[in-house]
């Protein structure tokens, strides 16, 4: 990931000349940060069977580990949002980030499973609270017009982590030990810690910034319809995406050794559908949100017949990944946009908590359809059924808005 990388456009309208690059370089910074929350993320996926042959136990018990991410994500980004309402926010960044290195080094270091279930809940802790306030802080350093770009440029971070992060670290546990994968992501952690601390410059906290101001956003019916066109819209998501390998094995025909090619294609879907994401946030928040979520549910529902198929299948991977990824920008830019100066930190910090709940949604009612007989390829179309669902929740988000503003 390089600076030149950071926009393919960028010098089109800002130009990365000396006088610029220090904003490349915080961008660069919060980045990274996201490079490595998203590859413990989805790395646990990866080694998940020596995992559980390292701490004894069967790999349905290991799969709680997983779990246990998601849930300190959905617990730990209001939460921490809210108990450093105060704080400067790189002061905050800094220390999320230094609970985020410790974290995994817990993981590293865990003697047993159950030590193992907790350092893994309080890696998932800092998540969503720093892709929040990172949000904030990014859009913060552009003109108003910029800020779509500004906040997807943070989630590149993560997208990347799909492409290169997971796959990497995934190869580097089966080689060396699983421990060896969440020690690269702890070091990965405090090059991020350096990083901000030199790149990123202080940004101030609104006048009169407190808890009780940051829990105004769930008194918002607009906060709350927004979080819960994510929570069910994306479900999704997930729903194909924690079925992908034994779909492209069972159905699709490809070998396994070819699944991690398909899922580095999800990965550039993503990353590529992400920097696509911030600019039409720039153009319409609300028409993107809609505009993904219609192509979400096309994507979904071929994806029921591409499967069958080997190009095709790799084809509409990329678009599912792409077309999902494109969309988060725009939410977190609604998120923000919604709960205006005094609760902004909560509101972005919980678009992930939002987005975790529908990880598990959508791989819940996933596994119910294929347990129920009904195929692989059946969780496309419940999740055709959710992205529904959370565009009939967006569009009366926006209608009550209108009215309001009448």
């Amino acid at each position: 990931m390089t600076l030149d990388s950071l926009d393919p456009v960028l010098e089109d309208d800002l130009d990365v000349t000396a006088a610029h690059r220090p904003l490349a370089l915080s961008l660069l910074a919060l980045a990274l940060g996201g490079f490595g929350i998203g590859t413990t993320e989805f790395a646990t996926m990866g080694v998940l069977p020596d995992i559980a042959s390292g701490v004894h136990v069967s790999i349905p018990t290991a799969g709680h580990l997983i779990s246990a991410y998601a849930l300190g994500v959905v617990v730990g980004a209001p939460l921490l949002a809210v108990a450093t309402a105060k704080l400067p926010r790189k002061l905050v960044l800094l220390l999320l980030m230094v609970a985020f290195a410790l974290g995994n080094l817990g993981s590293t270091v865990a003697p047993g499973y159950h030590s193992l279930l907790l350092a893994r809940f309080a890696s998932g802790l800092p998540h969503g609270a720093y892709f929040g306030i990172a949000a904030v802080v990014a859009a913060s350093l552009v003109p108003v017009s910029r800020r779509g770009w500004s906040v997807s440029m943070v989630m590149t971070g993560l997208t990347i982590a799909n492409l290169a992060g997971v796959p990497l670290s995934t190869l580097l546990g089966q080689h060396l030990g699983w421990r060896a994968a969440f020690a690269v992501v702890a070091g990965i952690g405090v090059l991020t810690v350096a990083a901000i601390a030199y790149a990123v410059p202080p940004v101030p906290v609104v006048d009169g910034a407190s808890p009780a101001r940051e829990l105004t956003a769930l008194r918002s019916p607009q906060v709350l319809l927004t979080l819960l066109t994510g929570s069910v819209g994306f479900g999704g998501f997930f729903a194909v995406y924690s079925y992908i390998t034994p779909t492209l094995t069972k159905v699709t025909g490809y070998e396994e050794a070819a699944v991690p090619v398909v899922l580095a294609l999800f990965g550039l879907g993503m990353t590529l559908g992400n920097l696509a994401g911030g600019r039409l946030a720039d153009w319409s928040v609300d028409r993107t949100v809609a505009l993904g979520l219609v192509a979400f549910i096309v994507a979904l529902l071929v994806f029921t017949q591409a499967a069958h198929y080997v190009v095709p299948a790799a084809l509409d991977v990329v678009l599912i990944g792409g077309i999902g990824s494109a969309t988060i920008p725009a939410l977190q830019m609604r998120l923000m946009d919604v709960a205006g100066d005094d609760a902004q930190a909560l509101a972005a910090a919980s678009n992930h908590s939002a987005l975790n709940i529908a990880n598990a949604l959508g791989a819940w009612l996933g596994g119910v359809v294929i347990a129920a007989g009904h195929g692989y390829t059946a969780p496309a179309v419940v999740g055709a059924g959710l992205a529904v669902l959370g565009l009939a929740v967006h569009g009366g988000a926006v209608l009550v808005g209108r009215r309001a503003a009448v």
